[in-house]
């Protein structure tokens, strides 16, 4: 089902852009709370926490899908539409995993800046390899965005030209390498689970759906794999609840956006909006009322800001 866009005056704004900045501050939000985490659990419990927590609140949006659109929809729920749902899943967990060790190695805003090649990566794989069609004015975006984040690392130009490359050779590099990976692939698998689900429910409802699916998966997957090899992990996400259950329903309402995002239009679109939340991290956890911004961080902010208006402009319209 067709979603019109946003009308703000003579701006007409597709949905998919307020949809994308507010999962990027949930996610903002529920990153800071889950390396909160560090010290109370490991990196396998602090990510399962956001899986297992977020189930109450998603069982809950379920009720409500139930009660507005009935049954219907969802027990027609066909094989291809689990099976994207599952695979995505899989690779959400893997990037969570990735994102978290490469949290514990470089902290917040290292770890961000690796994992942001996702964008980038999705470029290269839904134009080369599934055909997608992105404008180039928003591919521009996506590199601005990517070098501002980047600048954000607090290494400057110098990460750039040649600390990145040569960072390669740590851990935690090729951990958040592989998130950005993970993630990308995950997006790319839930995108393609939206072209299966029922054409009759509307897009955010059917992202809703797909979130449901999804994170049930995932806590069934990740709680049997720690039951079985990691007990004690496990027994300490249940212990821990008082702390953990905030990262579970910020996870469902981020990834509910996500997911929306991705039924709603390109992956890489979304995700290449979505660095706005390195800069969000950055504020938030670094720089607000304790210092004034530097010169580069004045670049990077420009840049990502430049990058975000490049990736939206060509979906944004003028009616004078």
């Amino acid at each position: 089902m067709m979603i019109p866009p946003l009308r703000f005056a003579q701006l007409e704004v597709p949905l998919w852009v307020p949809v994308t900045l507010f999962a990027a501050l949930m996610q903002t939000w529920r990153t800071g709370l889950q390396t909160r985490l560090k010290g109370t659990l490991s990196v396998d419990a602090a990510s399962f926490v956001r899986y297992l927590y977020a189930l109450p609140l998603e069982f809950l949006a379920l009720l409500v899908l139930l009660l507005r659109f009935g049954d219907e929809p969802f027990a027609g729920t066909g094989l291809p539409f689990l099976f994207f749902c599952l695979a995505g899943g899989v690779a959400q967990i893997l990037g969570t995993l990735f994102l978290v060790r490469s949290f514990h190695s470089r902290g917040l805003v290292a770890g961000t800046a690796y994992a942001k090649t996702e964008a980038a990566q999705l470029v290269i794989l839904t134009v080369l390899f599934l055909g997608a069609e992105i404008q180039a004015l928003a591919v521009l975006g996506i590199a601005l965005a990517f070098v501002g984040v980047l600048l954000l690392s607090g290494q400057g130009f110098a990460l750039l030209r040649r600390d990145f490359w040569r960072g390669l050779r740590e851990p935690a590099a090729r951990y958040g390498l592989a998130a950005a990976l993970s993630f990308a692939l995950a997006a790319i698998a839930l995108r393609a689970a939206s072209r299966h689900g029922d054409p009759q429910l509307p897009l955010l409802a059917l992202g809703l759906w797909m979130l449901i699916v999804t994170n049930t998966l995932q806590t069934l997957l990740q709680g049997s794999w720690l039951l079985l090899r990691k007990p004690d992990d496990l027994r300490a996400s249940l212990q821990q609840w008082r702390v953990a259950w905030p990262v579970g329903v910020l996870s469902a309402l981020g990834s509910w956006a996500w997911f929306s995002g991705f039924a709603l239009t390109q992956v890489a679109l979304v995700r290449g909006l979505g660095q706005v939340d390195t800069l969000l991290v950055f504020f938030f956890g670094h720089k607000i009322l304790k210092e004034r911004l530097g010169k580069a961080e004045i670049v990077a902010t420009l840049l990502i800001v430049l990058g975000a208006l490049c990736i939206v402009a060509p979906d944004i319209h003028w009616h004078g």
